[in-house]
């Protein structure tokens, strides 16, 4: 609430007459007028009460006037939870999605990829349209809502240290062990320098053993790159058509298998143009979408988030098309350009489905499993167990005595999980936390800045979260 005042007085007012007509100002501010103003989008109420007080000589006439705004932010703004600086729901959904990733590779590697069952636990790789999603959202917020007034725009510079100091710390300590120690890792200099470079993805036979899961992460680094230039390019666009146009790239991005197949130019053997970063573009549009949605008025979209079980019932739908034979061939077997379409596009909606509750909720909606502080603490390790599950995997086998390929999936997921959690919460506390903190506390030192993901200019907590 913000209140002008605008007072007329002759020097002959007395300052006991003044506390007077201030009194009775407050006091009297059930004669007001109220009229209803619109500005920028948001409801103001003009609340004006003219009092007139005789002071000081005959005919001096003392008028105070209060303009009372009270400025009531359209009942949609502040109503979405995904608007909160830290939402543990969300942390937690990151750490079911590590598991996820773990639960696709162990099905492989225990001979669990054929029939109806091999199907549905070889499609848990969609966990990683949950990453790739949570990634457009975190990181597009900022952009959403500086476009709409909320907050100025992300810092570049900020942006792109903070980016590195997350990822390649825990990163390069993970490659330089398992290339060195794991014995299915036969590294040679090119090796070394794809995964150390996250370019493996780019050169023929780099995804090596132990790190072939890393194929996501070069894609995210990529994307990671490419986020400044996407809001440079959407920051011209109204505000009003700015989710109209993510959808729009969404939409176009599943075609890029097709238009491979029209460049005239044959990728080098063993390179895989459909794990490139524009074939997943539809995935982190999911989360850049639901970011936009975040900072926009109330509307049938939010109203349908907020049913969860139908959201539910649409991801398990796109689960079970991607898990069909529409979307490919059963266990890790690259399908058709048609398949990878459905298959991509399902994630995109399995991805979508799975994170709308969590953000676009009401702030006060409560997530008892995933905003629990076990599963936030999962959460946090979980880049740790992504980046180490295939090292852990790896450990597994010669613990229970049994060779890959040969059955016991529960005993081995069970394992990997803990063994993965055990490795990764060492990760996060020596070296991916302490990392974070220093960044933090030099920032805060040299130019304190606002977080990434935040909706306001709120500057950046001392301890990463």
């Amino acid at each position: 609430m913000g209140c002008r005042w605008r007072h007329k007085t002759r020097s002959t007012l007395t300052a006991q007459a003044k506390a007077v007509a201030y009194s009775n100002l407050f006091a009297n501010l059930s004669s007001r007028r109220r009229h209803p103003r619109r500005l920028r989008g948001r409801y103001y109420w003009i609340f004006t009460s003219v009092f007139f007080i005789p002071a000081g000589p005959t005919g001096t006439l003392f008028v105070v006037t209060a303009s009372v705004t009270a400025h009531t932010a359209r009942r949609d703004a502040g109503a979405v939870g995904g608007t909160r600086g830290f939402l543990p729901a969300v942390e937690g959904m990151r750490a079911c999605a590590a598991i996820g990733v773990v639960v696709t590779h162990v099905a492989f590697q225990t001979g669990n990829a054929g029939g109806f069952s091999g199907r549905l636990l070889g499609r848990f790789d969609l966990a990683v349209a949950v990453f790739f999603a949570l990634s457009g959202f975190l990181l597009w917020r900022g952009h959403a809502a500086a476009a709409r007034g909320l907050r100025s725009r992300p810092s570049t510079g900020h942006y792109l240290r903070s980016r590195v100091v997350r990822i390649m710390p825990g990163y390069l300590v993970a490659v330089v062990v398992i290339l060195t120690l794991l014995p299915d890792s036969e590294a040679d200099l090119t090796v070394w320098l794809a995964n150390l470079t996250l370019t493996q993805i780019y050169v023929p036979f780099t995804l090596t053993g132990g790190l072939t899961q890393m194929w996501s992460l070069s894609v995210e680094v990529a994307f990671y790159i490419a986020l400044p230039f996407l809001a440079l390019l959407v920051r011209r666009v109204p505000v009003r058509a700015r989710i109209g146009v993510i959808a729009a790239a969404a939409v176009a991005s599943l075609g890029w298998g097709l238009l491979w197949q029209l460049i005239p130019v044959e990728p080098p053997f063993g390179v895989n143009p459909l794990n490139w970063p524009p074939a997943f573009l539809s995935w982190f549009a999911a989360g850049m979408l639901l970011a936009e949605l975040t900072v926009s008025p109330i509307g049938w979209v939010h109203r349908l988030a907020r049913r969860r079980v139908l959201m539910a019932v649409v991801a398990l739908a796109a689960f079970l098309v991607a898990a069909s034979p529409a979307a490919g061939p059963e266990g890790l077997t690259p399908g058709t350009v048609d398949q990878f379409i459905v298959k991509t596009a399902m994630g995109a909606i399995v991805a979508g489905a799975l994170l709308a509750p969590l953000v676009l909720d009401r702030p006060d909606t409560p997530h008892r499993f995933l905003g629990s502080d076990t599963m936030v603490t999962l959460g946090r390790w979980s880049y740790g167990l992504f980046v180490w599950h295939l090292a852990a995997l790896a450990m597994v086998f010669p613990v229970i005595g049994e060779f890959a390929f040969n059955g016991h999936m529960p005993v081995v997921l069970v394992l990997t999980v803990v063994f993965g959690f055990a490795i990764a919460a060492v990760s996060y506390a020596l070296v991916e936390s302490p990392c974070r903190n220093a960044l933090r506390r030099w920032e805060r030192r040299v130019d304190p800045t606002p977080l990434d993901s935040s909706v306001s200019d709120e500057t950046e907590p001392a301890v990463a979260r």
